[in-house]
């Protein structure tokens, strides 16, 4: 397919449609820095290409939100996660479960969440079961074994994956934060942590993209229920 054909280009952006036939997912708008009216724009012209499946828009500020809100009227919105969402996601292949230490890591956590459901996956949450209250997360431990995938979201020192992937064998993606206080960086120790994990099996995105691992965990559940 030729770019002419696989792009449309809006002036601002060059949208590629053609990502879900090489990919099985459409393109996503990332939402930070753009106006609300481009958001608005790119949600439109993306559901128009792709009207049978979910499309998504990630980082929306307030005022994006409130955009969305008044002018596409059908697309759910997620003021937590900073999502909007819309047409209808997939039917659901595999299960992902997303786990996060704290509530002070909810809005990465609820990302990833709507990112797994809108890329095909059926998605479940345990929130607040961080390493500073162990017994908290040995009582889920069956249903952390139960999951195709899990994402583990967490800040300051980023030890909730290491804990989880000493007690399951589930594919397992890790989520650094940006919680903390001084000396977690911005989330820096929390990457380091994780990337530095004694724990086989898991694998880093980046500090507080919930988005990227919604993706992989949901390819992952999708192969593995396939």
């Amino acid at each position: 397919m030729s770019d002419s054909q696989s792009t449309d280009d809006l002036g601002f952006a060059r949208v590629d449609l053609d990502r879900e036939r090489r990919t099985g997912d459409p393109e996503v708008v990332y939402g930070a820095g753009k106006t609300p009216e481009q958001v608005v724009t790119l949600l439109t012209r993306l559901h128009a290409a792709h009207p049978g499946r979910a499309v998504l828009a990630t980082r929306l500020d307030p005022a994006a939100q409130e955009r969305v809100r008044a002018d596409l009227p059908d697309a759910v919105l997620d003021p937590v996660a900073g999502t909007a969402t819309l047409g209808e996601p997939p039917a659901p292949r595999g299960r992902v479960l997303v786990v996060s230490a704290g509530t002070s890591d909810a809005p990465v956590a609820a990302e990833a969440a709507v990112s797994v459901r809108v890329h095909g996956a059926a998605v479940e949450r345990i929130g607040d079961v961080g390493v500073a209250g162990l017994h908290r997360v040995l009582a889920v431990r069956d249903r952390l074994d139960e999951a195709d995938c899990l994402i583990v979201v967490a800040g300051m020192e980023g030890a909730l994956p290491s804990v989880v992937g000493g007690l399951v064998g589930v594919p397992l993606i890790a989520v650094p934060t940006s919680v903390g206080y001084g000396a977690s960086l911005g989330g820096l120790s929390a990457l380091l942590g994780m990337l530095n994990s004694c724990a086989p099996g898991i694998s880093v995105v980046n500090i507080d993209n919930g988005y990227g691992a919604g993706v992989a965990a949901a390819r992952i559940a999708r192969r593995t229920a396939r």
